[in-house]
């Protein structure tokens, strides 16, 4: 484990500090403190009630926990992609624990919002967490694992969001997750897989993002459409309105170090 990572064992869940809520974790999780994030989520849960809000979260920071350890900044594969990521996981000392931790709170989380759509198919809270959390373990699957599965999560994940935005156009965190949809699908997946996954377009992707951060929204409602929109234009090398984004989350996520170290690259590059 590199030096500074935010990065720790699922813990048993403690009583939360006084006057803690998830928005408290979700501050965390967009200072990337991960960790913290996953920690705070799950002294927070009440348990045997379920909670998708909750569930999302958790997993989430899981995630980006494992993509550190797995996918370090800057890393350069010598061999195949595959190969690489096999390599990290053998030795990952973390990595199990965390990994039982995410498909545990992913099955939960999933098993609560099915029960929900089973009373109600047309619940679009428990549509959205439904696509959400498969949404989140086809990420992990595809990317820092490395693995060609998670086909059946991935279908639910664009039905659902598909049958949220069918109600509400307007919905930003649902149009963010399905636009994540298409930009992956485009810019990960072979031809040919893309034509079974039903297409993926980037385009469509950031023109999503862009109009879900135009929508006056929650505030991490919001924040998630800005963070989406600044990680796609960085993968677009479109670096100076990527550079403008990352300048108004930075004001409100002062100890988000990717980000820091995202402005600072881009002055030192204006500085030559």
């Amino acid at each position: 484990m590199q030096a500074g990572q935010d990065v720790s064992l699922p813990q048993p869940a403690a009583a939360a500090p006084a006057e803690s809520t998830l928005a408290h974790a979700q501050g965390h999780f967009y200072n990337a403190r991960y960790a913290a994030a996953a920690e705070l989520a799950l002294a927070l849960r009440l348990p045997e009630t379920p909670d998708l809000a909750n569930h999302e979260l958790r997993s989430s920071a899981l995630l980006f926990q494992l993509k550190r350890l797995l996918e370090p900044p800057g890393e350069k594969h010598t061999t195949s992609e595959k190969r690489d990521k096999e390599r990290a996981l053998k030795n990952c000392a973390a990595c199990p624990e965390l990994m039982t931790a995410f498909f545990k709170d992913i099955a939960e989380g999933q098993k609560a919002a099915r029960d929900m759509l089973r009373a109600n198919p047309g619940d679009p809270v428990a549509l959205f967490y439904l696509g959400k959390l498969d949404l989140n373990y086809v990420w992990l699957q595809l990317g820092p694992l490395g693995r060609k599965t998670g086909w059946d999560e991935y279908w639910e994940a664009r039905r659902s969001l598909d049958a949220v935005l069918k109600q509400h156009p307007q919905h930003v965190r649902a149009l963010v997750a399905r636009a994540w949809i298409d930009y992956i699908v485009d810019t990960k997946m072979p031809w040919g897989t893309r034509w079974v996954l039903g297409g993926g377009n980037r385009k469509r992707a950031l023109a999503a993002v862009g109009k879900a951060a135009s929508i006056e929204a929650e505030f991490f409602s919001h924040t998630e459409a800005e963070f989406a929109l600044w990680d796609m234009q960085v993968r677009e090398r479109d670096l100076v309105r990527a550079t403008d984004v990352a300048r108004r989350l930075a004001a409100n996520f002062p100890d988000n170090h990717e980000l820091a170290a995202f402005l600072a690259g881009r002055e030192a590059s204006a500085s030559r």
